[in-house]
């Protein structure tokens, strides 16, 4: 089989690099990479070729869990790749709570580039310290609550959810991550990948936790960006993922012009507003491919590209493989977990 690193094989759905401070907390990351491992391969061998993961420490030297356990790192630090997610994993307070500026500086370099950034345990010591949790919510572990109000008057903490995504910041106090991960699995993978990391970890899914899927999904379409116009533009687009509508209707319903549009979307998302909507079009469109069997013409029609050709064109430059391709390599997960 074609190595997942090899030039021509097709983007991995998920790519996270964790950063594993000193003295982590090892369940929170145990619970995020097992449930990526389930997602990663179609059976059980635990090849990393549809989620990729690098284990990176601060002086590319090994570091120990809070439990003990030493950790070798498995590539050097680089937060410049194209990473899906970073994960700051911290644990004990003395190893977040004063981080180096050239750590912050990068994290918040991580940020300005719109890539997300997970905090499990006291990772969210890491962002506060960076400035990026201002007028943000932050899920935080009860016995910190005090400190971290000290520490970031302006951020808003919260100390009953198991995940908070809020200000391109999804934190996580602790615990298994399990919900977390189901949910970034469920969301670049689809709901049949993400089924089977819970069944195999004994984690079948109740109604509270789909509950807490909902609410999570909910928070995060009430996102608030930097300018009013960028949130009801990406509400109207969401609304019309089939819809042949251009770019002119979008900014005639929020009552700007394309000119204007263009500069306010760059800044609040890294994209321009045609870039963002066709992005959000070729999500929906994967989530279609990975829970249905409908014809690719009809997920085309659905997610507002002309035909099939056209939909088959753009997911290969995203995705880096065709939407057969990405069907074919689902049908044995399937299999697996029914």
């Amino acid at each position: 089989m074609e190595h997942p690193t090899s030039p021509t094989a097709p983007r991995p759905d998920l790519r996270i690099g964790f950063l594993l401070m000193n003295r982590f907390t090892l369940v929170s990351v145990a619970g995020l990479v097992e449930s990526l491992r389930f997602a990663a391969d179609e059976s059980f061998s635990s090849r990393q070729i549809f989620c990729q993961w690098e284990w990176m420490t601060c002086d590319n030297q090994p570091v120990t869990a809070s439990c003990g356990l030493p950790v070798s790192p498995t590539a050097p630090l680089d937060f410049t790749q194209n990473w899906d997610y970073i994960v700051l994993a911290g644990g004990l307070l003395e190893e977040t709570r004063s981080p180096p500026g050239w750590l912050l500086e990068a994290v918040r370099d991580v940020h300005a580039r719109n890539i997300p950034i997970i905090t499990l345990c006291s990772g969210s010591f890491i962002v506060g310290n960076a400035g990026l949790l201002d007028g943000h919510r932050c899920a935080i572990h009860f016995t910190t609550r005090d400190e971290f109000r000290q520490r970031f008057p302006r951020a808003i903490p919260v100390i009953d959810k198991s995940y908070i995504r809020d200000g391109g910041i999804l934190s996580c106090p602790g615990g298994t991550a399990i919900d977390l991960a189901a949910d970034l699995i469920r969301q670049h993978c689809g709901a049949l990948r993400a089924q089977k990391g819970l069944k195999y970890l004994l984690e079948e899914p109740s109604p509270r936790r789909k509950r807490a899927s909902d609410r999570a999904q909910q928070a995060d379409d009430q996102r608030v960006y930097e300018h009013a116009v960028v949130g009801k533009a990406i509400d109207y687009m969401k609304h019309h993922l089939a819809s042949t509508a251009t770019l002119n209707t979008v900014a005639d319903f929020v009552q700007v012009n394309i000119r204007q549009l263009n500069p306010l979307f760059v800044k609040s998302t890294g994209y321009t507003a045609a870039v963002y909507w066709r992005r959000m079009r070729l999500e929906h469109a994967r989530k279609l491919m990975a829970d249905s069997s409908h014809s690719i013409k009809a997920i085309a029609v659905a997610c507002g590209f002309a035909d099939a050709s056209h939909l088959i064109a753009w997911f290969r430059k995203q995705y880096g493989e065709t939407p057969s391709s990405f069907r074919k390599r689902r049908r044995e997960v399937e299999r697996l977990i029914k």
